[in-house]
């Protein structure tokens, strides 16, 4: 597969839509002990490290900023240069 090739793949994954049937049997699945374990040892890192309900909201209000800058980007950095 060629680079463009490629680009185009990961580009019809990233913006595919995923019908209500889909999402709800995505969601539906149990999750694994794995799953479970990993999504415990985050809540309780983040929770170390913003011990306050303000620093959480800060960190939140923070990172949603971020993403909005970087959103519009996203889909440039998957496209090939020439």
């Amino acid at each position: 597969m060629t680079r463009p090739e490629a680009a185009a793949r990961v580009a019809d994954l990233v913006d595919r839509r995923v019908s209500p049937t889909e999402l709800r049997e995505a969601l539906e699945q149990p999750l694994t002990d794995e799953e479970r374990e990993q999504i415990r040892s985050l809540s309780c890192w983040f929770c170390r490290r913003y011990p306050t309900p303000l620093e959480r909201l800060a960190y939140v209000r923070q990172a949603y900023r971020r993403w909005r800058r970087s959103a519009g980007s996203a889909r440039h950095a998957i496209e090939p240069s020439e």
